[in-house]
């Protein structure tokens, strides 16, 4: 029985990291949860699942954890209860479903104790790639990616040569705004643009995913998992995203991974690799379905996607100051302080007045996140 960590349970992975759980029981064995506030849906967790610690990111919401639970668990506060989390020496798996750079902490911490990581939390190689890097060839943790994309490109390089990797081709539905002109994207509202046609998740990630900076995120992660450049990276709009990524060998052959759109399918292959068990879902039906359809990312009318790469070609810190910006941006538009189409307008302007350099450690990270973040709010602020 695999004995699992779910960093972030109430959110959209961690949610259904739990009903693979769930459906599982004599699989996996919950020991630890995390959250960031919400104390009523952590308490039922607890409650069901009856872990042996949990943590809160919020130091104010773990107080009140603490007189719900009756102090029956252990409750640990802020980054560094996130991190003695996944240091337990009853986890085996870790999952990262974490939101945000936040997220790169617990991941280097998961890594030095010689966990496997299940990583959903993007954001973890888009800042700190180059320290991640640096820790998984002094240990012995693996990780094995959760985002579907990565996923696919995992699962079709299993067994295959890294050296007869041609390309990976991502793919991306295109988001709720996918053929729309720039100017007709300036008074879109939060609601719409959090309507994603195909995947159902978080807020902050379907804000990205109409921006396409989620698949510009998912661009620089994917160069640090598989080691490849950018240059062998290629985005590819799919609507009906039923092909999750591709991968293209020198030979001219390209494995494609299909399944339905649903996380539980690459969050259960994460935890249980090298298995699979049966997820009772139904299945994909091609005759209904009809066509799969593709086209070029629109970089004109969405830029995000187009500062991803560049930021990733030119490394330093320009993937971390991407990010924060980012997250400062997206934060604004879903509180309604800015509008759709300044998101790509604040991030470029950040990145253009960065000066960068080379990441050290986690603390010099937080110093330049920290300078994109007022940076970007100066500008927030000013519209």
């Amino acid at each position: 029985m695999k004995k699992i960590c779910v960093l972030g349970s109430t959110g959209s992975i961690g949610i259904q990291t739990l009903d693979v759980v769930r459906a599982q029981p004599q699989l996996y064995k919950i020991v630890a949860l995390s959250a960031h506030q919400n104390v009523e849906l952590l308490s039922r967790q607890i409650d069901e699942f009856n872990p042996a610690l949990v943590a809160m990111s919020e130091a104010s919401a773990g107080a009140s954890l603490r007189s719900n639970i009756d102090k029956r668990i252990p409750v640990l506060t802020g980054d560094n209860g996130l991190v003695e989390l996944v240091k337990s020496t009853d986890v085996d798996i870790v999952v990262n479903g974490l939101v945000g750079s936040v997220g790169l902490g617990p991941t280097i911490a998961a890594i030095k104790a010689g966990k496997i990581l299940a990583l959903a939390n993007k954001e973890s190689m888009v800042v700190g790639g180059d320290l991640v890097k640096q820790e998984l060839r002094k240990s012995k943790s693996t990780i094995i990616p959760v985002d579907s994309e990565h996923s696919a490109i995992f699962q079709c390089m299993i067994g295959e040569d890294p050296k007869d990797l041609k390309k990976i081709i991502l793919t991306g539905s295109g988001g709720p705004f996918r053929g729309r002109q720039i100017k007709d994207l300036e008074k879109v509202t939060v609601e719409e643009a959090l309507a994603h046609p195909r995947w159902n998740m978080g807020k902050k990630i379907s804000i990205d995913s109409a921006t396409l900076m989620n698949k510009g995120l998912e661009v620089i992660e994917a160069h640090y998992l598989f080691g490849i450049d950018y240059d062998q990276i290629e985005v590819v709009i799919h609507p009906q995203s039923i092909i999750h990524s591709m991968v293209e060998f020198v030979d001219g052959s390209i494995k494609a991974h299909l399944g339905r759109t649903d996380m539980r399918i690459p969050i259960q292959y994460a935890i249980s690799f090298p298995h699979r068990f049966d997820l009772a879902l139904p299945s994909v039906d091609f005759a209904k379905l009809g066509s799969l359809d593709f086209e070029p990312p629109d970089f004109d009318n969405f830029p995000c996607l187009q500062y991803a790469f560049w930021a990733g070609r030119e490394g330093k810190t320009y993937p971390a100051v991407l990010n924060a910006a980012n997250e400062e941006t997206v934060a604004a538009f879903l509180k309604e302080n800015i509008g759709f189409t300044a998101i790509p307008r604040i991030i470029e302007s950040v990145l253009g007045k960065h000066s960068p350099i080379d990441i050290e450690s986690t603390d010099s990270l937080r110093v330049t996140e920290e300078w994109a973040r007022q940076e970007a709010n100066k500008l927030i602020i000013a519209l």
